[in-house]
């Protein structure tokens, strides 16, 4: 899936040097997509905050996420046990538009399919991003995230492997099934939607069960 990640918080300044309000710019990339944004339902009543966007190489939105809890940090796991240190509630929710494979803007190649497995990818590497293990030196985090990348990547392309599990959800009040798996950092799922997207999610502090997934209706209200 070859795509960009663009933090929409660190958007250039406007033209003419005004500087544009950091909500105004982060909701800017995800105006762009043209397929619907899904976050938790309305049963969720805490904070939520957009993340980033992804692009690809023709500046296309293809996918992005949306934020609800604790803004996560990236936070080591023995500290985020502690007695005293509280651990972040957060779940994430990661929506990928479905494209078939397709030809790349300049006609020169083809673009990489999206699918349920991109999704669930894109969720467990999400995870990976705000944690590393206790036992390991700071140093040694980008080997570590390397490898840990990887291995997710290798279980989202065996969903019906068993490292995952079923766990059915609503989706706009539809029981909607989705691919579940949990680690010691937290849990990440993945399914499709019927407008055309497929959503994934990740969280940690929050569980899984329970939380249901509607489309965004405003996504301008996040600015």
């Amino acid at each position: 899936m070859e795509t960009t990640s663009r933090a929409v918080a660190q958007t250039p300044a406007a033209e003419g040097g005004q500087q544009v309000p950091s909500g105004r710019r982060a909701v800017d990339g995800y105006l762009l997509a043209p397929f619907p944004w899904y976050g938790l339902d309305e049963a969720f009543t805490g904070p939520r905050w957009l993340m980033q966007v992804g692009t690809s190489a023709d500046g296309v939105v293809e996918h992005g996420s949306i934020g609800h809890g604790d803004e996560p940090s990236v936070r080591n796991e023995h500290l985020a046990a502690a007695p005293n240190e509280p651990r972040e509630k957060f779940a994430v929710v990661v929506t990928v538009a479905a494209n078939p494979v397709r030809r790349s803007a300049d006609g020169t190649g083809l673009l990489e399919a999206t699918s349920v497995s991109s999704a669930a990818w894109l969720a467990g590497v999400g995870l990976l991003s705000f944690t590393w293990p206790g036992q390991m030196d700071h140093s040694l985090r980008d080997d570590w995230l390397e490898q840990q990348t990887e291995t997710a990547w290798v279980l989202a392309d065996d969903l019906s492997g068993p490292a995952w599990s079923t766990l059915s959800l609503p989706v706009d009040g539809v029981p909607t099934s989705f691919h579940y798996r949990e680690s010691e950092f937290g849990w990440v799922l993945a399914g499709s939607t019927p407008q055309g997207v497929h959503v994934g999610a990740y969280g940690r502090g929050m569980s899984a069960y329970g939380l249901g997934f509607a489309v965004v209706k405003d996504i301008a209200a996040y600015a």
